[in-house]
């Protein structure tokens, strides 16, 4: 019988997957991960030559008393290196963002792929303005982990060993200060960094429900204002910005306890570094044979505090680490969980492709369906079969509230079935057109092209004139390259159904779903509609749930809804 991890190595895999998820994410930069790092040990290494220059020159002036030209090498050696330093700073920063640019490019990409391929049935039951923080808020997060902690990471590993060494190599007592004390560092910033991960994913979570309760009511601010509930929505929002100001605080506080930490030790250690240094210069301690120059001296005393400053900067970028960790972990949270079913929505039952003895069986077979609507209480169909030929024209009517946009959603693969099965024939593309689709802040030309970005001028004015979208948008300043508004903001609930069906005409489905494309418009305009769907459709199966005489007239067939099922 096998046992549970313990929760600490549970804790520690989810970590190390994380960070193989962090590092996957740069896998395209890892050329520029490598300059950055090689940047940062070279400008390390020149640190050294750095501090050697200038105890020389002390030395050479205040000891040796040489003159000015001998001292010239010194002098234009030293101004070398700072520059070779600057150029390897600002060539490491430039690197190590366009790694964090690729990382944050790659993250956005990831999970918009996983949105897209978790299906309509599972983003239905998220809040866009949480999954909004996924690409916004989380992305900025791992910003810091590539751009700063990183390259720190590898500078902590190479430019205090160097230092050491160089330390060492003049002085052994000093080498060793340095050696005993420096572990100290790490340790309790490693402490800390435990709490400050669990302190940052506290607070992308808070930020991710405000972003979604914000987002939502931004949504339906109209409705509010109407029922007068905006008072009461304030104090929502200030409820949770206190939470996010909570969390943020108590980030801040762990990052100020880590530097205060890190300090302390690092003040300490360089205080023993002076005191050992000044002792022997006073003669009251003596653990060499001779006393170190002036020159040993600044040189052992420029370089102690640099060997602490890898470590200072490291503990400050550990936040980001630690923040990208939680981000990590928050993605894996909102993409993973959510798959089980709820109360108020079944699994999905699937759609089950044909045998090949079906190939000339109909385009699709609804049988014994029961559907429900996602939130209602009760089933609006019960024990519903459909067949649909390819090329067949059916009308769906029935009273409002009788089940038919349910109906549609379910055919189209929106809305799981309670019970019965849907059989579609292999390879068969579905289109719908919705009562209320949804259209985007640009030009009506660019909503069009969501279903065929490479379509030409003449094939997008072609569906537009099918679907009528011509004869309001010849009136408009910029016709169809006017610009309209969120939701299609600007635009009559006729005239947007109208965009909707022309964008899925330019997809050139299978099966057409429309939900009520008549609606709103005159008879001579639904007249001109029908006219050009028989054309545009001719050959494919058009399932089309109207209130209409004349589009009951056009299709084929009609199937009447009733009471929960089919009459």
């Amino acid at each position: 019988m096998s046992e549970l991890p313990h929760p600490a190595d549970a804790a520690r895999q989810q970590r190390r997957r994380h960070q193989h998820w962090l590092s996957a994410l740069a896998g395209a930069a890892r050329g520029r991960q490598r300059v950055a790092a090689l940047a940062v040990c070279l400008s390390g290494a020149l640190l050294v030559v750095q501090a050697g220059a200038v105890a020389w020159l002390i030395q050479g002036v205040l000891v040796e008393h040489r003159q000015v030209a001998q001292l010239a090498p010194a002098f234009a050696a030293l101004a070398l290196v700072l520059l070779l330093r600057s150029a390897l700073g600002g060539l490491s920063q430039k690197a190590a963002g366009e790694v964090a640019d690729a990382a944050r490019l790659a993250l956005r990409g990831q999970v918009y792929r996983r949105l897209l391929g978790k299906g309509p049935l599972w983003l239905r039951r998220q809040r866009s303005g949480e999954l909004g923080e996924l690409l916004l808020a989380h992305g900025d997060a791992i910003e810091g982990y590539y751009a700063g902690f990183q390259p720190v990471r590898v500078e902590v590993m190479v430019v205090p060993l160097l230092i050491v060494a160089a330390v060492a190599w003049v002085d052994w007592t000093v080498a060793l200060i340095l050696l005993l004390t420096g572990p100290l560092v790490p340790l309790f910033m490693m402490l800390v960094g435990w709490g400050a991960e669990a302190a940052g994913r506290e607070q992308l979570q808070e930020l991710a429900r405000m972003g979604g309760h914000f987002a939502d009511r931004i949504k339906g601010l109209g409705l509010l204002r109407l029922y007068g509930r905006g008072a009461d929505e304030l104090a929502g929002i200030a409820a949770a910005a206190e939470g996010v100001r909570v969390r943020t605080m108590k980030v801040l506080r762990i990052a100020f306890l880590s530097s205060t930490v890190l300090e302390f030790f690092a003040s300490v250690s360089v205080a023993m570094v002076a005191l050992y240094l000044g002792l022997s210069y006073l003669g009251m301690l003596s653990l060499h044979a001779t006393v170190p120059t002036l020159g040993t001296g600044v040189f052992c005393l420029l370089l102690a505090p640099e060997f602490y400053a890898p470590l200072r900067r490291l503990a400050a970028h550990y936040h980001d680490r630690a923040n990208a960790l939680a981000a990590a972990s928050e993605v894996e949270r909102l993409l993973e969980d959510g798959d089980e079913p709820s109360d108020a929505l079944l699994p999905a039952l699937p759609v089950c492709a044909p045998e090949p003895a079906q190939a000339h069986a109909p385009l699709l077979v609804a049988a014994s369906l029961v559907l429900r609507p996602v939130g209602a209480g009760h089933d609006v169909l019960t024990d519903f079969s459909l067949d649909i030929e390819a090329g067949q024209r059916l009308a769906l009517v029935g009273p409002s509230g009788s089940g038919k946009s349910t109906l549609l959603e379910a055919l189209a693969g929106w809305l799981p079935p309670r019970g019965g099965r849907i059989v579609m024939r292999e390879g068969v593309r579905v289109g719908h057109a919705g009562q209320r689709p949804y259209l985007f802040h640009g030009s009506i030309a660019d909503n069009l092209r969501l279903a065929d970005p490479g379509a030409s001028d003449a094939r997008l004015r072609a569906v537009a004139e099918a679907a009528q979208v011509m004869r309001f948008a010849t009136q408009l300043p910029q016709g169809l390259d006017t610009v309209i508004g969120e939701r299609g903001f600007g635009l009559s609930g006729g005239e947007a159904r109208r965009i909707g069906l022309a964008r899925l005409l330019l997809r050139d489905p299978d099966l057409l779903l429309l939900d009520e494309p008549t609606a709103f418009l005159d008879p001579q305009t639904e007249a001109d509609l029908l006219r050009s769907l028989a054309c545009f459709t001719r050959g494919r199966a058009v399932l089309m749930a109207t209130h209409s005489a004349a589009a009951m007239r056009w299709a084929d067939g009609v199937v009447r809804l009733h009471d929960g099922g089919r009459a």
